[in-house]
Formats: C-alpha cells, sequence, structure tokens
C-alpha cells in the first residue's frame, strides 16, 4: 500500500524539478480557460502500475475542473493499443503534468511486468521471488510497490526491518560466529539476523551460528544444491547474486526458499505508455 503523504511529497519534488518557474510553452501557449480531453495508451503488452499515481500529477497541479476514469487498474494486464485511464481538464494542467506522470506510471509499470514475467518463470516450484534495497533515492515506496502489484514480494524495506550480516560486517565484526552472537544479545524478539555466505563452510558456520536466513550469495547451481542438503530446513535459504530470466528456472529447482534479484527495480525497463490530447 502506497502512503499518500509519501506520495504527494515526491509528486511535488518532481513538479518542481520539472516546472521551476513556468512551462515557456504551455503558459504562453495555452489560454488559461481552454478545457480538453486526454487518454493514457499502452503501447506494449504487460502489467500496468501506477494509475493512480499518475492521476494524483495532474490533482497536485491543479485539482479545478480536472476529472478521470480510469479503465485498466493496477495489477491488470494491458496489451498495446487499450486504453488506461481518460483526463479531462485544463489542457495547461495535462500538459505540465504529462511528462511527471507518464514517468510514473512508465516506471511503475516497467517493474510490475519484470515481477510478473519473473514469477511465472517459477511459479509451479514454490520459490519466493523477492527484491532487494537496490532502489533508486527516493523511489523506493513505489518500486517496492510495484513489486508486489507484479506478484513478487518484499525484501526488507530499509535498514531497519532486519539485521542482514554482508560479507563486509563479518569481516569486521569478527567472523560469523561472533557476529551473530553480539547481534543477538541486543536485538528484540521481532528483528530476524540474515548471514550472507560465500561457501559451504561459512554456510555450515552461519547455521551453527543459528542464523534466521541464510543467503547463498553468487553460487552455482550444484552448490546451491549441496547447501540445501546440508541446512535441512533448518534456516531459510535465500539465492542471490547474478541470476536471470535464464538461470531462474535451474536455481528455483535447487530447493531454496527465496530468490532476491536487485533487477527488478535497478535496471527494469520502462513500460511504453502515451499520453495524447484528443480533439
Amino acid at each position: 500500500m502506497l502512503n499518500p503523504i509519501y506520495t504527494d511529497n515526491l509528486i511535488k519534488q518532481a513538479l518542481l524539478e520539472d516546472i521551476n518557474y513556468i512551462d515557456a510553452a504551455t503558459d504562453y501557449l495555452i489560454p488559461q480557460d481552454q478545457l480538453g480531453r486526454a487518454v493514457f495508451m499502452a503501447k506494449a503488452d504487460g502489467i500496468v502500475c501506477g494509475v493512480d499515481v499518475a492521476m494524483r500529477v495532474f490533482e497536485v497541479l491543479d485539482s479545478r475542473d480536472f476529472e478521470y476514469k480510469i479503465f485498466k487498474n493496477d495489477g491488470e494486464h494491458v496489451s498495446y493499443g487499450d486504453i488506461i485511464a481518460e483526463l479531462s481538464g485544463p489542457v495547461r494542467t495535462l500538459l505540465k503534468g504529462e511528462r511527471t506522470a507518464l514517468n510514473l506510471i512508465q516506471h511503475m509499470s516497467g517493474i510490475a511486468t519484470a515481477a510478473n514475467k519473473i514469477i511465472r518463470l517459477v511459479e509451479d516450484t514454490g520459490v519466493s521471488i523477492a527484491d532487494t534495497r537496490k532502489t533508486l533515492p527516493g523511489l523506493r515506496s513505489l518500486q517496492k510497490y510495484a513489486v508486489t502489484v507484479g506478484g513478487a514480494k518484499n525484501h526488507r524495506y530499509n535498514l531497519s526491518d532486519g539485521a542482514m550480516l554482508k560479507d563486509n560486517h563479518i569481516d569486521a565484526g569478527g567472523g560469523i560466529t561472533n557476529a551473530v552472537a553480539a547481534l543477538r544479545k541486543r536485538l528484540g524478539h521481532m528483528i530476524k539476523i540474515e548471514v550472507e555466505v560465500r561457501n559451504l563452510d561459512e554456510l555450515k558456520e552461519a547455521i551453527e551460528a543459528e542464523a534466521d536466513v541464510i543467503m547463498l550469495d553468487n553460487m552455482d547451481v550444484e552448490t546451491m544444491k549441496r547447501a540445501v542438503e546440508i541446512t535441512d530446513g533448518r534456516a531459510l535459504l535465500e539465492a542471490s547474486g547474478g541470476i536471470t530470466e535464464e538461470t531462474i528456472r535451474e536455481v528455483a529447482e535447487t530447493g531454496v526458499d527465496i530468490i532476491s534479484i536487485g533487477a527488478l527495480t535497478h535496471s527494469v525497463k520502462a513500460f511504453d505508455i502515451s499520453m495524447k490530447i484528443k480533439a
């Protein structure tokens, strides 16, 4: 779910970035009282996400006389040519908000589409697909929301949500055993500990230290299979690192519980959506 306070603040920041003082084309060309209509149209096949966010851009700009009708809601499949929403109101408002609204809905729909494609590749294996914290600054809430709209799950939202010991934490904290023990003394009962391991020896140490979740970092498939056998259900196993659409099925079939993919947010392709003014 999206927090409307967060969303409005993000939209305002984006609009201020795009309209520093005036819109030199729109404000000098279009009369203030000119009304018009526009449509958002899908230019590809995929999962739409961010429709309400896009509509909110125009409301934040100028809610007077602005109306819209949504035909495709977040999470629905769209095909090329489908009308996602129809807008009506001051033409100045429609033109000024166009780019910001499209930037947001295209990015969010791209994430939702990518997440949906990934989960369909492994949906019969029982593995859970998750995102990571590799998000764009300021956009994490929208990006993680889009991941869930696509059918995948969220990893930690931020550093407060869980204690994750990566290689640098382990090296700086005196090894896996010492680091986990030190955290156990200070963490509350609601916070889980995840340990990133690079080999099977570190896996065994993490199991003995009673880590809640163990991340298998950049391991090959055969090593992952052996890790699943060694762990034998004593901790959740998360596979991560360099996993692609071509390799994810093989990784899922090793028996790991979770596969996390940073590419869902940090390098996703924008989904093609256009806005057209109607006469």
